[in-house]
């Protein structure tokens, strides 16, 4: 017998309709639900471990997945069957895993795993938008200590219009792309890329997604009673508490703490007195309290210093490095810096430093995006890289971490708003970040804006970020511009904002604390414009407007089109016409057909020889018109007439009867090899089934 599910509908103001059911599938799991929404369907599961970890803190892990018999398709490659995630999966996991993290206790450390998988797929819905709503309710449903439900929505907006969840299809007209998650209080985290749109659009549409989730809390609020499940939750184990302890640590150390935060060190040298002061605090206690609470010392050390540089902000208006809440660190750039390039530049903002470059290529080098929801291509990308060095640590490198690929998003959407539309190439960035201090990702958008300029690449203008952070404590608050990494782990707020002098071209924030205010996001907002403004005259006294050519040794792209009817006489047989042409002309040529007509992508150094391949090509698809005049070549000479050439490769015969008006007894009394004369093109003759010229109609009769 099928058993009979609970559910709970949510209908948007368009009439669509999302369902979250529960009672059906997965009934092992400590939560699971399955989120409905047109056919596109999310099944959503939660397990945690009864028993706490090791670890100190919540090894939580958020798993998404979309399967590709949801979209009646076979993966792609040779194993037929889905293996490590895709960027874009990973993406949708981070956005998820930063708006759950904040809400478990801070003490609750069992081994935790949310599995969201795509299960049925619809073109009309964009599923990553749904998929924060079923991990808060199957979390929600479950006896897991959770500080929710919140709900995640996807904002556009058309013709000034907001819409939530809008499909692929409508996002391209959008001037705005933005996803936010929230509680029923506050706003925990935005991620989005804009149109050069303003501080208080983004305000608007960050207000216009709350008031959505609001809605949504309020549907899994009812689910949880139909259901009745209990509002009390599991009782577990927590952190070892020493009261006692924490007030002595703290007596010793506060005030120290204070005092080296307030030298305005660098990170290195706090780093080693913080070091000292530690190692000063573990000697004070014999061995036999060590073994016992050493974990414990340590935390309540972290605890002790956390405070006291907190403090130290509010109190005093003073950071770490010595700034004060409104500066940012010293900048200094270098446009040009790697000769090999196609384009490069560094960009260096106090202890953080990114070596940006861009490297130019054909559709060829495009990045293919193959995934049951979305099957397209980059033609534009940036690569992130963060090597252990970059904060003076050894350890191992087990490939690309999902911190890389998301921060290189970010960075990808700040600049992709300002690449021109009719940009031939395709363009990578690489970031590679050398020293780290806080900001990186906002590093790498500055280097990249810097290192397309130099490319030759005529972006709109330079592109800016600014990593933004929060400290408070009641209601007492200081926002921070330009933060440190200490800054941003210690603090409330990690918002990141990218743009133009004319807008805002991305954004990602996320919060710490419950209850963020508006208004105290309204006001980070424009002291990040006032900060991002400021970072862009740096850009712009390095180099303001793109170079007028690309790099002499970067490859020059030219494009044309051809009939689709040539394109199989380029390629030639089994691509040995285009093989023979690459190789003569030292280029790279790529043909695609697009809208009826083949275009063709020419990409060399030389451009003489770039000119010789488009002569060829212009050769290869040359077709004469009828009643139109050509002056051709002779090539060769014989009995009944002459071979003339309209173009290397194209020849047709002169016969002897259209040479002249008068009987032409010897060809060569009228022709000879080289000679350049005017033909008129006569057409397909009927009775040959060949093509016919004529000399004699374009002379005088006698």
């Amino acid at each position: 017998m099928i058993p009979k599910p609970f559910s709970q509908t949510i209908t948007l103001t368009d009439g669509r309709e999302i369902t979250i059911e529960t009672g059906k599938l997965a009934k092992q799991a400590h939560g699971s639900v399955v989120v409905k929404m047109g056919n596109c369907m999310l099944l959503s599961t939660v397990v945690s471990s009864y028993g706490a970890s090791s670890l100190d803190f919540l090894p939580l892990t958020v798993d998404y997945r979309e399967k590709f018999a949801s979209a009646g398709r076979f993966p792609g490659g040779f194993f037929k069957r889905e293996a490590r995630p895709s960027s874009e999966e990973i993406l949708t996991m981070r956005i998820v895993d930063r708006v759950l993290r904040p809400l478990f206790p801070k003490d609750y450390h069992s081994e935790t795993q949310v599995m969201i998988q795509l299960m049925s797929s619809d073109e009309n819905v964009m599923p990553d938008a749904l998929v924060g709503l079923a991990a808060s309710a199957a979390i929600s449903l479950s006896d897991i200590p959770f500080d929710g439900p919140i709900s995640e929505v996807r904002v556009a907006r058309i013709e000034g219009d907001f819409i939530i969840n809008p499909s692929r299809s409508q996002l391209t007209e959008s001037d705005i792309d933005i996803m936010v998650g929230a509680t029923i209080d506050s706003v925990v985290m935005v991620e989005g890329e804009f149109n050069e749109i303003s501080e208080e659009e983004m305000a608007d549409a960050i207000k216009f997604a709350h008031d959505e989730i609001k809605r949504h809390i309020e549907a899994q609020k009812n689910l949880i009673k139909d259901v009745g499940i209990s509002s009390d939750k599991r009782d577990y184990e927590g952190a070892e508490e020493d009261a006692e302890l924490e007030a002595e640590i703290s007596e010793k150390i506060y005030q120290k703490s204070y005092d080296i935060a307030k030298k305005g060190l660098s990170k290195n040298e706090r780093s080693e007195s913080f070091g000292l002061l530690k190692e000063e605090l573990i000697e004070s206690y014999d061995d036999e309290i060590l073994e016992e609470k050493k974990d414990l010392i340590t935390n309540y050390f972290n605890k002790a210093q956390k405070k006291a540089i907190r403090d130290l902000v509010l109190n005093d208006g003073i950071r770490l490095d010595g700034r004060k809440t409104e500066d940012i660190r010293d900048i200094w750039t270098e446009v040009g810096y790697l000769p090999s390039t196609h384009g490069s530049a560094v960009f260096t903002r106090g202890e953080t430093q990114s070596l940006a470059s861009v490297t130019l290529g054909t559709s060829r080098e495009v990045n293919m995006i193959d995934m049951p929801t979305n099957q397209s291509e980059e033609t534009f990308y940036l690569h992130y890289n963060f090597p252990p060095f970059s904060t003076g640590e050894a350890r191992p490198l087990r490939g690309t971490s999902r911190r890389e690929i998301g921060h290189g998003m970010l960075a990808q959407r700040a600049l992709e708003k300002v690449m021109p539309e009719d940009c031939p190439y395709t363009v990578r960035i690489v970031s590679e970040i050398l020293e780290s201090n806080g900001s990186s990702s906002m590093a790498s958008v500055c280097a990249g804006s810097l290192a397309l300029m130099d490319a030759g690449i005529k972006i709109k203008s330079n592109v800016s970020g600014i990593a933004m952070g929060l400290i408070s404590e009641g209601d007492k608050y200081a926002v921070l511009s330009d933060i440190l990494g200490d800054e941003d782990h210690l603090g409330d707020m990690d918002f990141k904002v990218t743009g133009t002098k004319d807008g805002i071209t991305a954004c990602q924030m996320d919060i710490k604390i419950k209850g963020l205010k508006y208004e105290i996001l309204v006001e980070a907002l424009h002291q990040a414009k006032k900060g991002r403004l400021e970072i862009l005259e740096k850009l712009d006294s390095s180099i303001q407007i793109a170079n007028d050519t690309v790099k002499p040794h970067a490859p020059k792209m030219v494009n044309m089109e051809i009939p689709k009817d040539f394109i199989g006489s380029v390629i030639g047989p089994g691509g040995k016409m285009i093989q023979e042409l690459q190789k003569e002309s030292d280029t790279t040529i790529v043909i695609n057909e697009k809208d009826e007509v083949g275009i063709v992508e020419i990409l060399g150094v030389d451009q003489e020889k770039i000119d010789n391949a488009i002569e060829r090509i212009k050769n290869i698809i040359f077709q004469p018109v009828i009643d139109e005049v050509y002056k051709v070549t002779v090539v060769k000479i014989l009995d009944f007439g002459a071979v003339v050439e309209f173009v290397p490769g194209k020849e047709v015969l002169l016969h002897v009867s259209e040479i002249a008006w008068e009987r032409v007894e010897k060809v060569t009394e009228y022709l000879n090899i080289g000679d350049q004369i005017e033909v008129k093109y006569l057409g397909i003759d009927k009775r040959t089934r060949k093509q016919k010229v004529s000399r004699k109609v374009l002379l005088e009769r006698k």
